[in-house]
């Protein structure tokens, strides 16, 4: 059987000759909540995602997972392990097979996945606090994904991975834009911008990604703050 190209291990794997190099830096100022991830923890973080998709909810190629989740370091982790399960990343539409959501978009994933789908629940606490009082059924992200290895075998037979694009366009899209966007591995992004379409996801996080730099993601960005912290993680160029 051909091997396809599995989008997490495309971009992930050289990115990991530089394994503690920060990767995304994820501030929201409403909260005061400051997040950095390596390269490697990125990694460990995707791998125990795709390994919680596999085994405890059954994804596969072919499945299809709804992000109902903002523009977060845990939203990034939980997409690349969606790639690496070789499953298939779904925004803004519904007939899904999983849905992973934040707490207050848990209509909106019921919705997604109907009677017969896995929902995962998402608290975004920065020490890693479940969900209180989720209701029976749900599976509370925190909680599970600590069961599951941070080393995974990316699946060599991926189906679709952005809504409907298989992984090479994808990854074709992605790179594109960053030449584009005029992107390298010594790019340092500072962006408030969102992930919620397909064009979202590709601009504002894979092509950072893809091209070798990393991303300063902020949630309610402070005016105030900006000056000091674009000197203080050294930001090349920004995105709103």
């Amino acid at each position: 059987m051909r091997e396809l190209t599995n989008l997490a291990s495309a971009v992930m794997d050289p990115l990991l000759a530089l394994p503690s190099a920060p990767r995304i830096t994820y501030y929201d100022d409403a909260t005061g909540e400051r997040i950095e991830l390596s390269t490697v923890t990125l990694a460990n973080w995707a791998a125990k995602t795709g390994n919680l998709l596999r085994d405890e909810l059954g994804a596969a190629p072919g499945s299809r997972v709804a992000i109902l989740l903002p523009a977060h370091w845990q939203t990034l982790g939980v997409i690349l392990g969606v790639w690496y399960a070789g499953a298939e990343v779904v925004l803004a539409q519904e007939d899904c097979d999983i849905a992973f959501c934040a707490v207050d978009r848990l209509d909106d994933a019921d919705a997604a996945v109907g009677s017969a789908g896995e929902i995962v629940a998402l608290s975004l606490d920065a020490f890693g606090r479940p969900v209180a009082d989720l209701p029976f059924g749900i599976t509370d992200y925190a909680t599970s994904v600590r069961a599951h290895g941070d080393q995974i075998a990316p699946e060599r037979s991926p189906g679709p991975a952005l809504n409907g694009q298989s992984a090479p366009e994808t990854l074709s899209a992605a790179t594109k834009s960053a030449t584009a966007q005029g992107l390298d591995g010594a790019s340092r992004i500072l962006s408030s911008a969102a992930w919620d379409t397909p064009d979202e996801l590709i601009d504002h996080m894979l092509a950072v990604l893809v091209a070798g730099g990393s991303l300063v993601q902020v949630a309610h960005p402070d005016p105030e703050v900006q000056d000091r912290r674009r000197e203080a993680e050294k930001v090349t160029a920004e995105r709103n």
